[in-house]
């Protein structure tokens, strides 16, 4: 083998979820990359037919499997959109598809893996409904086992009409889902039966009217939670306790300029490696806002914003190393690659861009 070869095999994979039935350039949807670590460029691997918009990714946690909404409003002629279960090839990465089930819900926008592999977990935003799937030895998915249906409504009559389930996302502990409503303003949270596949209701926090939850994400201290607000473009640090699964709200900033006046919606925050940064998108004003945590606190300080090279920076994803982060920017086919300060948590453009048709979802393996 090469000493390219060999570096190249070293390089962290990132699988790339996108949009195929949008401005549609074929059937191929899911993408697979090599991360060069030295120059933060993305190199192609190869791509796959996962069915229609598989837009949104999650990785099972030993690796072998790889699991993407289809985001649709129907599929084979039934209402709602579908699970698609993916076999990734250890020797190289990538995948090979297995079969697909429904989500029982509209436009499902993204999936969740428990963290010892047994059920994959989906929200569905247009009709406002979390679904749990078990997932049989071999990585296929079995039918759903259970449905929970929200209901409510909140002040922001366009957006907020009814419940619409953003994200479901475990705890560090693997026992509670945390399901952030965006047309409700709840976090609901499930305590998750393992013996019977069910997702019991458990409690919900409620946030800011007009906040517009959409995703959360927890500090790799497990001490704290971070909630990205929509509708607002707001975010939001949570207190965490393990053994009641409780948030408690401590801090909200937000995540434009002071003045901004034009029309902007938050997507995604990511918490870096070493816990001392937090970064959330903004669609719209189309950046990256950083802010330094303070460890012992949870709360944050604001550091600046990053332009994300692109229009609608719909998600984004740090590399394993903590060393570079990538902007999915949806509306210009583009993710751009930036190298990460590790003093300041700062971004910086590496120059490198690769294009990519509607990227939505950036999954590392």
């Amino acid at each position: 083998m090469t000493e390219t070869n060999k570096q190249l095999n070293q390089s962290p994979v990132l699988y790339v979820g996108s949009y195929t039935t949008v401005r549609s350039k074929g059937n191929d949807g899911i993408f697979v990359y090599r991360l060069d670590l030295s120059s933060g460029a993305l190199i192609y691997d190869s791509a796959v037919d996962a069915g229609p918009n598989p837009s949104y990714l999650a990785l099972s946690p030993d690796r072998r499997f790889l699991y993407a909404v289809n985001e649709t409003m129907s599929l084979n002629g039934q209402p709602g959109g579908g699970v698609s279960a993916l076999a990734i090839d250890q020797s190289n990465a990538r995948l090979t598809y297995l079969n697909q089930q429904r989500s029982h819900g509209g436009l499902p926008c993204y999936v969740s893996v428990d963290r010892i592999g047994r059920y994959a977990m989906v929200a569905n935003y247009a009709t406002g409904s979390a679904a749990i799937l078990p997932i049989q030895a071999n990585g296929q998915l079995s039918p759903a086992s259970d449905v929970r249906q929200h209901s409510g409504s909140s002040v922001n009559r366009q957006r907020q009409e009814g419940p619409h389930a953003h994200s479901i996302v475990l705890d560090p502990a693997n026992r509670f889902a945390y399901v952030p409503d965006l047309g409700i303003d709840k976090v609901m949270i499930y305590e998750i039966d393992y013996t019977n596949g069910k997702l019991a209701y458990h409690s919900d926090v409620g946030v800011h009217p007009g906040a517009g939850p959409r995703h959360l994400t927890f500090h790799p201290n497990g001490r704290f939670a971070y909630l990205i607000q929509e509708v607002d473009s707001t975010l939001s640090v949570f207190s965490y306790e393990a053994e009641s699964g409780k948030l408690t709200e401590l801090q909200t900033v937000s995540t434009l300029p002071a003045g901004f006046k034009g029309s902007s919606t938050c997507a995604d925050v990511h918490v870096s490696p070493s816990g001392k940064f937090v970064y959330g998108s903004n669609r719209g004003h189309d950046s990256i806002a950083i802010f330094a945590i303070d460890e012992q606190t949870g709360k944050m300080t604001f550091v600046g914003h990053q332009p994300a090279g692109g229009k609608t920076p719909r998600n984004f994803t740090i590399d394993p190393t903590g060393a570079y982060l990538l902007a999915a920017n949806q509306d210009t086919d583009n993710i751009v690659s930036f190298r990460i300060d590790a003093q300041t948590g700062k971004l910086t453009e590496t120059g490198r861009v690769t294009e990519v048709h509607m990227p939505v979802c950036l999954k590392f393996a």
